[in-house]
Parts: structure tokens; sequence; C-alpha cells
């Protein structure tokens, strides 16, 4: 069951600031197109402001059934169409993945991506990635490398995209975890933070052409 036109939807944008995140907002779809929802600008429940969505950026999203019943699905933001006035444009989703439980987890994908670190100390590597998301990455590097959970490192990601296009995104990341595999190498997992929303936006990006392909396999 998917939303019809003139169906109200009610929306949280994902963002790395918890206030942002818990912010409400409510729109409206104003039209149904094959592989897209095109909605109303989205107004925040309470300050009546109008919250601006950017291309790329993950939401979660619930409408209501007949019956009250609060149906949510994950997606994000393709573009914007003007019409009579400005409608954004968001990713369908598949009518499987619509549930009666919030997931409000950022999307993470298996990928093999390079990535640039700086240490505190200056020391710097090439690694390459195990997953990536809009909330943090981790990377398999040499052993040698002294890291512990809460370490601060400066990284730069090389992001390709099916267009052929390459993207890097530059982002401040803690360490929360690290694995010594038995081959002599170490699993880093990082979250992100400090990073702008115009690099998590090419992250998520990258997230969903790799989901999609996954789905299409």
């Amino acid at each position: 069951m998917l939303p019809k036109v003139n169906d109200l939807v009610y929306i949280q944008v994902a963002s790395a600031d918890n206030k942002e995140t818990d912010k409400e907002c409510k729109s409206r779809i104003a039209d149904v197109e094959e592989e897209f929802f095109l909605i109303e600008m989205p107004i925040e429940i309470g300050s009546g402001r109008i919250k601006r969505l950017f291309v790329g950026d993950e939401l979660s999203v619930y409408f209501l059934t007949d019956a009250g019943v609060k149906n949510y699905f994950n997606t994000y933001v393709l573009g914007s169409v003007d019409d009579v006035v400005q409608l954004i444009r968001i990713r369908k989703p598949e009518p499987e993945s619509i549930t009666k439980i919030q997931r409000r987890n950022f999307l993470r994908v298996v990928a093999e991506l390079e990535i640039a670190v700086k240490l505190k100390d200056n020391t710097r590597f090439v690694a390459h990635t195990d997953d990536v998301g809009g909330g943090g990455v981790s990377f398999l590097c040499d052993g040698k490398y002294k890291l512990t959970q809460g370490d601060q490192l400066f990284c730069w990601l090389l992001i390709p995209y099916k267009n052929g296009s390459i993207e890097h995104a530059p982002f401040e990341a803690e360490v929360v975890r690290t694995k010594m595999l038995e081959t002599g190498r170490m699993l880093v997992m990082l979250k992100f933070a400090s990073i702008s929303d115009m690099e998590r936006q090419k992250i998520i990006r990258y997230c969903f052409e790799r989901q999609f392909d996954f789905r299409n396999r």
C-alpha cells in the first residue's frame, strides 16, 4: 500500500544533529509517477516554517491508513520541479519495504572505496572501506597503525558514481571500534564527527545507487 495523491505525509530528515532529525514536517502528495512521488514543500510542525530539502537528503516518512495506522518508509530526495508551486521529487519505495516500524538508521552498504586517512600525529595512509553510510564508514588497514576507540581521524573518501563522475568527500571521524583480523589487518569502524551536509549527501547518493544495483542483480 502506497500513499495516494492528496494524502498527507510526515517527514523527518536524517541529520548528524539529533535536534534536526527529531523535527517533524508535514507535506502532501501532489503527484505520483512510476518511480517517484512529487510532494509539496514540507512545513515544520510547530514553527510553520518551510523546510528546505536538498538532493541526496535521506528521509524517514510515514503516512496514515484509513484505519489510522502509521506506515513508514525511507526514501531520498531526487530533485525539484517548478510547477505552479515548487514540488520535491522523492524516490517511491518498494511496497514490501513499507513497515509499521520506523527505521531511523542511516543506510549502509558494502563498498570497497579508496579512503585517505590522517592521524593526529600527521601519520597518513590510504586504505579501502568495508562499508559506507550516511552515519559513518568502516575500513581495513595494516595492523601496524595504532588506532583505538575515541581517536579522531581526518579522512577523504573517493566516491565513483554510475554516470562515471567522481567526487571527494572530506570529513572528520571518531573511531568507534577496532577489530584485529587473522590476516594481520585491522577493521576500523568510524562514525562521522564533523561532515558538511553536502559531503554527507554525496555519500548517501552513492549508497542508494549501490542499493539499487544489489536489488536489480
